[in-house]
């Protein structure tokens, strides 16, 4: 069989196997945190009214995110029906569309030939890198309109850049127009998948890139803003217009005053950090392959001599590093000056990293550039043995656990220094090995921490006990969960929020005032107040944090 046809093959297995991973064990888990529940929710509700407009949680108007991601879980939804598994599979579909921007960008430097064939396999192993990226993994197997993002201005500026590179290929292809064109139709599904952040990532990190290169944007670039500009925002019109339209000053105070200006200059929505707090966040978000990331960086003067200088594969290697470097740079600086930080804003640099690091990876090749696989099979070993300790001092995990968890650890930590001639194939090696850590830890870890940080289980022991329709008043800030599980039975204030917890006393006068049976979510350190008072309180169940509780009237 031809090579070209067995590479061929390679990539769609490759692929596949890549994307059943991401699909796999998507329902697992329930939906945890502040977040998931609530994005699951609003999609529901707009699915339930048939209105595709006004996001909406518990019946009151939500304009903290854009529609993107809403009309694809209500599209998931209606085929498939809802759970856990359909609200995230919107997430994983953009996780492996990210993937495959990676891919197509690479594929396209491979084009540029050259006799030492220096660039093959530059495709693969930035689409592998991506792919097994702990950042793109896990935001992939959760309902994030981060990963919608990062999706959307991945493919934009993969658009630009496959522009600028159909220069150097060998078939001296020029740029066409519906390049640009696909640039800024993601610019417009950018704004529609998280707001203003959609336009101002990919317009800064061209403006970076051409910074660095210190040459301005050809003439068809620039005049194509006259119409490409009216053409992105034709595609955020879809949603903007009607929303707009329909709810006026509201919408615009809330949606662009409050949550992106007010967000990114105070601390009004409690997520302040330090400045430096990305720098590491970013080394996280980037394992396993950190220390390919960091080597990639070190050579940022070569890379900006190589955009300029030597042959058609250097310098085509050299500016897409250039401009992975600015896609690097731009929102780490960005929000890194945020007055609110979360470790999810900064994902859309991962596809900036996966493209570094798959310029690391094909020097494997030659046995060259080794340190950062040594590098990264040290931390292997020691993530391995960590676990096991962790498991021995504090008992929260089972020895079977801890031991399946180190096992592939172990085995991608030891098969450099076993196979040192072998370096690309323990590169492929660890990357195999970072899927099957992953697939122990959805299953054998995440489910202990998960029950602590979701209502799911309590609200079933609510309801094996007679509670099913029963309203839930005063909620926990940090766990918002039964505003999915339990929807429409939480009760909201005037403000449009859900009743948060202030007391016993609270529980008990509003249960009197009602003349119901009311549900309620107690602090553990609070439980014994119940059974101080004067009306019965059933305590149901409880984790680690909470107990659910049935305050009752006589």
């Amino acid at each position: 069989m031809h090579p070209s046809t067995l590479a061929k093959r390679g990539t769609v297995l490759l692929f596949l196997a890549i994307a059943a991973f991401y699909f796999y064990a998507l329902g697992h888990l329930p939906l945890v945190g502040p977040d998931e529940p609530r994005y699951a929710q609003v999609a529901r509700e707009m699915l339930l009214r048939g209105d595709l407009i006004t996001p909406t949680l518990g019946g009151h108007t939500w304009f903290e995110k854009p529609a993107l991601l809403y009309w694809m879980m209500i599209a998931s939804f209606k085929l498939f029906g809802v759970s856990e598994w359909t609200a995230r599979l919107p997430s994983a579909i953009s996780g492996l569309l990210t993937v495959a921007a990676v891919f197509v960008v690479g594929r396209q430097l491979e084009l540029v030939k050259d006799e030492e064939n220096k660039l093959r396999g530059y495709a693969p192993w930035s689409a592998i890198a991506a792919a097994t990226t702990i950042g793109i993994v896990a935001f992939s197997q959760a309902v994030s309109f981060d990963i919608l993002l990062t999706m959307t201005i991945t493919w934009a500026l993969a658009f630009y850049i496959l522009y600028v590179l159909r220069e150097d290929s060998e078939a001296n292809e020029k740029p066409r127009g519906w390049l640009l064109a696909g640039f800024y139709i993601f610019l417009g599904l950018s704004l529609l998948a998280k707001g203003l952040a959609g336009i101002v990532l990919p317009v800064g990190i061209i403006g970076v890139y051409h910074i660095f290169q210190r040459e301005l944007p050809g003439k068809k670039i620039f005049f194509s803003v006259f119409w490409g500009l009216p053409l992105a925002l034709a595609v955020a019109a879809l949603w903007y217009a009607p929303v707009i339209s329909r709810h006026g000053w509201l919408f615009i105070d809330q949606f662009f005053i409050q949550h992106h200006f007010a967000r990114y200059i105070s601390d009004k929505y409690h997520h302040s950090q330090p400045v430096y707090f990305y720098l590491l966040v970013v080394p996280l978000l980037a394992l396993p392959w950190t220390a390919f990331l960091f080597n990639g960086l070190l050579q940022l003067k070569s890379w900006l001599w190589h955009a300029k200088v030597g042959d058609r594969a250097n310098q085509g290697l050299g500016r897409l590093m250039t401009f992975a470097l600015a896609w690097f740079i731009f929102p780490l600086i960005f929000f890194s000056f945020s007055g609110s930080k979360l470790p999810g804003y900064i994902l859309p640099i991962a596809p900036a990293v996966a493209l570094i690091v798959g310029g690391q990876l094909i020097r494997l090749r030659s046995n060259s550039g080794s340190w950062p696989l040594r590098l990264t099979a040290v931390v292997s070993l020691i993530f391995a043995f960590g676990s096991l300790a962790y498991s021995w001092r504090t008992g929260n995990w089972s020895l079977t656990t801890a031991s399946l968890l180190a096992a592939p650890l172990f085995a991608s930590g030891c098969f450099p220094f076993l196979f040192p001639r072998k370096q690309a194939a323990s590169a492929a090696f660890m990357a195999a090995m970072t899927i099957v850590t992953m697939i122990v830890v959805m299953y054998r870890v995440a489910p202990t921490f998960a029950d602590d940080q979701s209502s799911r289980r309590l609200l079933q022991l609510a309801g094996a006990r007679g509670y099913s329709q029963t309203a839930i008043y005063g909620m926990q800030r940090s766990d918002r969960t039964s505003e999915f599980y339990a929807a429409g039975r939480v009760v909201y204030g005037a403000d449009g929020e859900p009743i948060l917890y202030q007391g016993a006393n609270q529980v008990f006068e509003e249960c009197r005032k009602r003349g119901e049976t009311l549900l309620t979510f107690v602090p553990i350190r609070d439980v014994n107040q119940f059974s101080e008072m004067s009306s019965p309180a059933d305590v149901i169940g409880s984790n680690d944090r909470y107990a659910i509780v049935a305050v009752c009237t006589r």
